[in-house]
């Protein structure tokens, strides 16, 4: 069958590839980071620690960091956590590390930061909830009140509305008028609107109090993924504020990275979204960094950011019997993953490298060329040697038990010779 003659004066469509143009949301400063306007998308995650716990809270702070995550939320719940703030910042500013901390909020968070303020003068945003900030007539004056502290001490805020903690008047409201309606729509899209009203209503009550627009953060969260879609679609039409991104509640291990990269990797696409967490619930004693982790890769899969280098490895096949690429692509993800930190600083542009591992004769060269550095392992009954291509070049032929180290050499020395100053 002849494949090219019958394409001759065929014209060849050429569907654009790429996001929707980026919602400009105003632009917000948190400590040293910019959110919205035309600031990349940000990286956020949150401790699990008790923040009472000074060097826990540090620990685990510095390793979020470390790891990526730039924006870091603790937990402020009460006294002692609040007195605490101030020492955390002071003991990760000693180690070099000055990631925005956000304090959250719930409850008390007006008495806290009042009755703390070296707590409120250290942390870089505070993290309120419409749903919990007070009841009947409290509401307004508490909610006030934190406007008014976040004024004084030049922070920004975000409110975050969760379906799990939603103003339940407001819900009733919305759900008494919609049976009363001749036309009432389903619960579920009461519950949304209530989400989104919650949202929008309370940054308007914040800039009549007097706090500027550009220091408002939104979120409206919710772990449902339609659901979460739906809604964010609904306040990025109706609000001008930079939005916060994130499917709560998401769960553990797969289930939570699919449900969190479905949500989010639509709305991202759709132009939506400044600052994204993944909330992951950790395996028992489990590390937290693999949210910021997760988080980077849905950003960087996408095409919006570049964090560290991509390694390309087949998923391999009845040709690829051997463990050897899946070991080698293991180890050079992590050998990766360990350098960045210093490689940041080492070798600028480092995380735009692209490696690839690959384990049989079919795809391998091709996808080895593709890559800046690329491997080509032996399938099952090839020769036993494996060609390195550097550049879209084959460069060398590794051969006998030490492919792998003698691999992850030439990365480093690549890395270096390309980089390096």
């Amino acid at each position: 069958m002849n494949l090219v003659a019958p394409l001759a004066g065929f014209a060849i469509p050429d569907f654009p590839a790429g996001p929707l143009p980026r919602r400009q949301a105003v632009s917000v400063r948190v400590g040293k980071v910019d959110v919205g306007g035309e600031a990349p998308v940000v990286v956020q995650s949150m401790t699990n620690t008790d923040t009472a716990d000074i060097d826990a809270t540090v620990a685990q702070v510095a390793s979020l960091a470390i790891a990526g995550s730039e924006l870091v939320r603790i937990t402020v719940d009460r006294d002692e956590a609040a007195a605490a703030v101030p020492y955390i910042k002071e003991k990760l500013l000693r180690r070099r590390i000055d990631v925005p901390l956000i304090g959250d909020f719930h409850y008390i968070g007006h008495k806290l930061l009042t009755d703390h303020p070296a707590c409120a003068e250290a942390l870089d945003k505070y993290r309120i909830n419409p749903g919990n900030v007070g009841f009947g007539e409290k509401r307004d004056r508490q909610f006030g009140t934190l406007i008014e502290l976040a004024i004084r001490y030049d922070k920004p805020v975000r409110i975050g509305v969760n379906w799990g903690s939603l103003d339940q008047e407001l819900l009733t409201t919305l759900m008494d008028a919609n049976a009363a309606s001749a036309a009432p729509v389903s619960a579920n899209a009461v519950m949304r609107e209530a989400i989104v009203r919650s949202a929008v209503l309370s940054a308007a009550r914040a800039e009549e109090i007097g706090l500027a627009r550009e220091k408002i953060i939104l979120s409206a969260k919710v772990s449902n993924v339609q659901d979460l879609i739906a809604v964010y679609r609904d306040l990025a039409r109706r609000s001008p504020h930079a939005l916060h991104l994130g499917l709560t509640e998401a769960g553990m291990g797969s289930k939570g990275i699919v449900a969190s990269s479905a949500a989010m990797g639509i709305l991202l696409q759709e132009g939506i979204g400044d600052t994204i967490r993944v909330s992951l619930t950790p395996e028992p004693n489990g590390d937290r960094t693999r949210e910021v982790q997760v988080a980077q890769e849905l950003l960087q899969t996408m095409g919006f950011r570049a964090f560290l280098p991509v390694v390309a490895a087949c998923p391999g096949c009845g040709r690829t019997t051997s463990t050897v690429f899946q070991e080698l692509a293991k180890t050079i993800e992590e050998d990766l993953r360990k350098a960045m930190p210093q490689w940041r600083e080492r070798y600028p542009g480092v995380e735009q490298l692209k490696v690839a591992v690959m384990g049989c004769i079919v795809n391998g060269p091709g996808e080895s060329k593709h890559a800046d550095i690329g491997i080509s392992l032996p399938g099952t009954g090839e020769t036993p040697t494996a060609p390195v291509f550097i550049d879209g070049k084959k460069a060398a032929t590794l051969r006998g038990p030490a492919i792998a180290e003698d691999f992850r050499q030439m990365v480093a020395a690549y890395v270096e010779q390309r980089f390096g100053s």
